[in-house]
């Protein structure tokens, strides 16, 4: 997906009613909890607690919530989430990939299927559209009043594969096992991020010509967001 397109995203997003905004603090909590749950409670000495803090940050999550959000995830008794992927097509055949965290699988498994056949082509086995996708870390930094090359020579020095200057903000592409070195060095370097994670990057996207065809992506796309258990989806689509 182009750099503006990631942007709009991103500013939707930021921009979101107070509900979409809360439904995004869950997100992130469950994500807490499943790192919680692998490496524990403790930020230094858990790398992807430390990758899921500065997420809550770059989604505006205040700290007293990513607080309690982590005293929640380390005393949890209640439901134990897991992480379940599900690929498919959209309309047009745009290639989706839908991760999850969820304590019913059957539930999720129903829903998520409930939703590609209706807005889209269905869902496929795994494997079928997740060949055309890359796992990078991804960092985002809005454009102020950063110097450009200044900036670009600190993320390749930090261990950045890629440096990507949009008009509206810069792209940090890394691998995902360099991910926390670039971002936590850039960090230290005083930027903070529009967006920070690792993510399934489309190799090359593909553009929807029907009218109905990109409200069904649109739909499609708005339904995964409003279920509980989707934490992420990633697309081809260039919108």
């Amino acid at each position: 997906m182009s750099g503006h397109s990631k942007w709009n995203n991103i500013k939707r997003k930021k921009e979101g009613t107070d509900a979409a905004r809360a439904k995004i603090f869950t997100k992130i909590g469950r994500e807490m909890a499943l790192a919680i749950r692998t490496g524990g409670p403790n930020p230094e000495s858990n790398s992807k607690l430390r990758d899921m803090i500065a997420k809550a940050k770059a989604n505006n999550v205040p700290n007293d919530n990513i607080n309690r959000m982590i005293a929640k995830a380390s005393g949890e008794t209640g439901a134990e989430y897991i992480e379940m992927n599900y690929e498919g097509y959209g309309p047009g055949g745009i290639a989706v990939i839908v991760e999850t965290a969820t304590d019913n699988k059957n539930r999720t498994a129903a829903d998520v299927r409930h939703i590609f056949d209706k807005y889209g082509r269905g869902m496929g086995a795994n494997g079928c559209v997740s060949w055309q996708f890359d796992q990078k870390g991804v960092i985002i930094i809005e454009r102020e009043d950063q110097d450009e090359d200044e900036l670009m020579m600190q993320a390749i020095d930090a261990g950045a594969d890629d440096f990507v200057a949009e008009e509206e903000c810069f792209e940090i592409y890394t691998s995902p096992e360099d991910f926390s070195t670039v971002r936590e060095a850039l960090e230290g370097l005083g930027y903070t991020f529009a967006t920070a994670e690792v993510q399934m990057v489309p190799q090359n996207t593909v553009t929807l010509d029907k009218e109905e065809d990109i409200e069904k992506m649109e739909k499609l796309i708005e339904q995964f967001e409003d279920n509980d258990d989707v934490q992420n989806i990633w697309h081809n689509w260039e919108e």
